[in-house]
């Protein structure tokens, strides 16, 4: 039986991923934080192992004992990854990588942005991004030291996960700040468009990409795009507001999650293209987030009862 250990595993990434392992019949070990969360894991099939994600010496050890090693526990941290390499080094197993597409995101303040990033599209990130890239390049760079090492970059995540955490961050956020405004909520004018990809097919790619990635190999994952306005909007039809949108200062967006949340996420553009994945036979079956917000998942858990149209 092969074996999978996985990082971030009570996380929704991470414990989605770990679900399709089980699936494909793998032995999954996974990380947790806990004795609480050791608890859920073991629940679901999946042999947990406590510990930090600070503890190198625990991540080589699992990571040597794997077959394949899929990282989603914290993009930005670069002792975990150099852990996991050293311990899969010279063994020329797999390790998954999870990034994010908020690298090549830029600020435009509600704003449109033109600029659409392939997978060897060339960029410079922005300060606060610089090591989340050197952290990418690394893991692919590691196929020299005898790494099957592979990066994949999502952008926003839609859909209702399989793992212990089932729901992503950004879309549940925007949901509940409408429902405190009544009406859907954009930053500025909310021209802004993120890429986007749902769970399940995010899943899919990363089951492809450890059954035919080569070394070295970085994946965006995108399945479609949306303006954040059109976002508001069909979250206010959905929550049974009429489609009606408001906005929301930036200055006091920042004020209320830090400049990095804004920046990097609800008042910026980040607009990828999934050549490389589909070059290797991915084929997402989920295109459209507004779908899935009017009616799919986030109706059927955040619509109100009272709503006709439910």
């Amino acid at each position: 039986m092969k074996r999978a250990f996985v990082t971030g595993v009570t996380g929704y990434i991470g414990g989605s991923v770990a679900r399709r392992l089980l699936q494909e019949g793998y032995h999954v070990t996974g990380l947790v934080r806990t004795p609480e969360a050791s608890e859920r894991v073991a629940a679901q099939g999946i042999h947990p192992v406590v510990g930090q994600i600070d503890d190198g010496a625990l991540l080589s050890r699992c990571a040597r004992a794997a077959d394949v090693v899929v990282n989603a526990a914290d993009m930005a941290h670069r002792g975990a990854v150099e852990a996991l390499v050293e311990g899969m080094r010279g063994t020329n197993k797999t390790l998954v990588h999870t990034s994010g597409s908020s690298i090549v995101s830029e600020f435009g303040e509600g704003e449109l942005s033109e600029r659409v990033f392939e997978d060897d599209t060339p960029f410079s990130p922005d300060p606060p991004k610089v090591g989340s890239v050197a952290i990418n390049r690394l893991v692919q760079d590691s196929a020299r030291q005898g790494v099957r090492g592979v990066v994949i970059c999502p952008p926003m995540i839609y859909g209702r996960g399989t793992g212990s955490k089932r729901d992503s961050i950004q879309v549940p956020a925007l949901i509940q700040l409408s429902l405190a405004q009544q009406a859907g909520v954009h930053l500025g004018r909310g021209l802004n468009v993120w890429s986007n990809v749902h769970i399940d097919d995010l899943v899919d790619l990363y089951s492809l990409v450890i059954a035919r990635a080569q070394p070295g190999d970085f994946f965006f994952a995108e399945a479609g795009e949306a303006r954040f306005l059109d976002i508001a909007a069909a979250i206010s039809r959905m929550l049974g507001y009429g489609g009606r949108t408001v906005s929301w200062p930036i200055a006091e967006a920042i004020a209320a999650f830090g400049e990095d949340a804004v920046r990097y996420s609800g008042a910026s553009n980040s607009r990828v293209r999934a050549t490389r994945a589909r070059r290797l036979g991915w084929a997402p079956k989920h295109t459209s987030l507004l779908h899935e917000i009017e009616q799919g998942s986030y109706r059927e858990d955040f619509a109100r009862p009272s709503d006709p149209a439910r």
